[in-house]
């Protein structure tokens, strides 16, 4: 058992390193540094600290320590020259980078829930727990979206950029979607008035549904580009 769990713990460990390119401390600092900067930001300003506000400051942060390993992972493959020791075993791209988005995602709520804990105890009275699922399903959507267009690009400046055009294009559209299932950067502690509260959190729970089915496809779509050995050798 103590050699099957250093096995994991090595392995795990090696795959930190390639899908963080070496900069795994450089993220969770800028994480870390975000967080701090939101937090102080509305704690002197004048507007009534909420929730909402809670949400507002750590989904970005939570959102930053998937967006770089599911842009570059692909990429930190070829420069790391193991491509092909993947394709070499049938079928053990699956499973590579399958277990590589299951790290990256623990590591993520590792890192966001004592966040979501440290919002509770200093800035306003929020369910951590709650709190932090809610900016992981951000999170994911992003993420997995991250992962499925650097299968394409097979770059990960080219893919960044795109994801960044693709997220200031639906913020853009967060008006002509907002009250609907559609909205990915709704905010699920902020009630709009005129909003009966159970209409609310019903149309939360189909938009938290949807963004979870579209992050399936993703990840299932990204897989299978993986396939194509071609395209990454």
């Amino acid at each position: 058992m103590t050699r099957l769990l250093t096995v994991i713990a090595k392995l795990v460990q090696y795959n930190i390193k390639i899908i963080f390119g070496n900069k795994f401390l450089y993220f969770m600092l800028a994480a870390l540094g975000f967080f701090v900067v939101f937090v102080i930001f509305n704690l002197f300003r004048d507007d009534e600290i909420t929730q909402a506000t809670a949400y507002s400051i750590l989904a970005f942060p939570c959102v930053l320590l998937v967006f770089y390993p599911m842009c570059f992972g692909l990429q930190n493959d070829q420069d790391a020259k193991i491509v092909e020791i993947i394709f070499g075993i049938p079928n053990y791209s699956y499973k590579v980078w399958l277990f590589r988005l299951l790290i990256a995602y623990v590591i993520c709520f590792a890192i966001t829930y004592p966040l979501a804990i440290l919002t509770w105890a200093v800035v306003v009275e929020v369910p951590p727990m709650l709190l932090t699922l809610h900016c992981l399903a951000l999170a994911l959507f992003i993420g997995t979206l991250s992962f499925m267009t650097s299968s394409y690009i097979r770059n990960g400046s080219g893919t960044a950029v795109v994801i960044i055009i693709i997220s200031i294009i639906l913020f853009m559209f967060q008006g002509a979607v907002s009250g609907t299932r559609w909205d990915i950067f709704v905010n699920p502690f902020s009630i709009p008035l005129n909003q009966n509260m159970r209409v609310f959190y019903e149309t939360l729970f189909n938009n938290r549904v949807v963004m979870c089915i579209a992050s399936i496809v993703f990840i299932l779509v990204g897989i299978n580009n993986t396939r194509h050995r071609e395209k990454f050798i």
